[in-house]
């Protein structure tokens, strides 16, 4: 929905549409707000970039944090780390990490549970192996701690094991204590799914950890470790890099312009409060009453408003890209397909072009009728193909971060 091309048209009498507008605008307000946000993060981040919802604890509180979490799916996130909503939302996936407390609660070999064994592997007897093997026991000790609690972890999550490796040191210990976990896994016939960075260097950090990975996996085919343990080498290949720390727009872009490998974003703060632009300005306004259009006139035009109950369409050229949308009285008839169409600007009658569309697509279907609700209801995921859809038609130079074109509204 772009500036000027109504989102919902309500008729009724008019004391039953009013008392409407509060509960509707709230509704329609964050909905929309946190769906665009979460739409321009995925842009921002790529189409084959994870991106993981993670603001639950800075969301405007519980509701908002569900909320929340069903909008960013709608708008193209992957999944959520807000159990509830997972189980509210059963399209929602929902997927997360440790914490730092966790890492922070083991603080050495003997806080490793009585029974490490896996698959008849005992995990931490097998990653103390891979730790001499690899070498990681010369120069910096690693942190006993951190490596329990990977252990522990693992133990728990075996099919799921993503850990968080910057609660002492990311190159130091954490990747390292990793790599000997992940391989203790593997040797027990399970992939780990690779680590969370939290803090630091974001572009630096995931490049060094890929670079461990790929480093470990090629010594791991050539034989460096001994014969028949090539086929380890492609569960570290397959381990991704999450990044999170206050993530935003902006950050996306820039890591991306930096060459980062990472393969997943968990993002809360900036994609839950839209710090970019905390609320959005719909209105709800009376535009006719008993047949006759109204009009609200305002030294701004940006309040202006259009009189008149409106259909509101959508031209598609002949690349399948938006060209613009049209509004046009509620009682007359839609533009056709193939037939010039005179579009004017709301508010300059200088500004007017001729547009002969490929496709027509009305933007308005009914949702309650006689106090019902009508037509089928989507699901989330359902919900979530057609706005990324939707995405793809409108052009680039509409949708690029900086200077983009403004999309154009126009009137018959």
């Amino acid at each position: 929905v772009f500036p000027k091309c109504p989102l919902l048209r309500v008729h009724g009498p008019i004391g039953l549409a009013q008392l409407l507008e509060t509960s509707l605008l709230n509704l329609v307000n964050f909905a929309s707000l946190v769906t665009t946000n979460a739409a321009r993060m995925r842009l921002a981040a790529g189409p084959d970039c994870r991106l993981l919802e993670f603001g639950l604890r800075r969301a405007q509180g519980p509701d908002g944090g569900v909320s929340a979490s069903r909008y960013a799916f709608v708008g193209g996130f992957d999944g959520t780390s807000n159990v509830l909503a997972g189980k509210i939302f059963r399209d929602l996936p929902v997927s997360g990490t440790h914490g730092h407390s966790y890492v922070q609660a083991h603080r050495s070999r003997e806080d490793l549970p009585a029974d490490c064994i896996l698959n008849g592997v005992d995990i931490a007897e097998a990653a103390l192996q891979w730790r001499g093997e690899l070498g990681y026991e010369e120069g910096a000790a690693l942190h006993e701690g951190e490596f329990a609690a990977f252990v522990s972890y693992a133990l728990a999550n075996p099919t799921t094991f993503v850990a968080l490796v910057d609660t002492y040191s990311v190159l130091d210990t954490g990747l390292r204590n990793f790599v000997t976990v992940a391989l203790a896994l593997a040797e027990a016939g399970f992939e780990a799914k690779g680590v969370r960075i939290d803090s630091g260097d974001l572009a630096y950090l995931s490049k060094e950890a890929r670079q461990l990975f790929d480093r470990t996996a090629d010594d791991l085919d050539a034989g460096t470790y001994g014969a028949g343990r090539g086929s380890l080498a492609e569960s570290l290949r397959k381990c991704y890099v999450v990044a999170s720390n206050d993530i935003n727009e902006r950050v996306l872009l820039s890591l991306r312009d930096q060459g980062a490998k990472v393969d997943a974003y968990g993002i809360g703060t900036h994609l839950v409060t839209c710090q970019a632009q905390p609320a959005l300005g719909c209105v709800y306004k009376l535009v006719e009453i008993s047949g006759e259009p109204c009009l609200k006139l305002s030294q701004e035009p940006g309040k202006t408003t259009i009189p008149g109950a409106k259909a509101c369409y959508r031209l598609v050229g002949a690349r399948g890209q938006m060209l613009l949308d049209l509004l046009v009285p509620a009682a007359h008839a839609a533009p056709e397909v193939g037939e010039r169409v005179l579009c004017r600007h709301p508010f300059d009658s200088s500004k007017r072009a001729y547009v002969t569309p490929s496709r027509v697509l009305e933007l308005h279907a009914p949702v309650f009728e006689g106090g019902r609700r009508v037509g089928a209801s989507e699901n989330l995921r359902e919900l979530r193909a057609y706005c990324q859809r939707q995405l793809g038609e409108v052009r680039e130079d509409v949708l690029r971060p900086l200077n983009p074109t403004p999309y154009k509204t126009s009137v018959s």
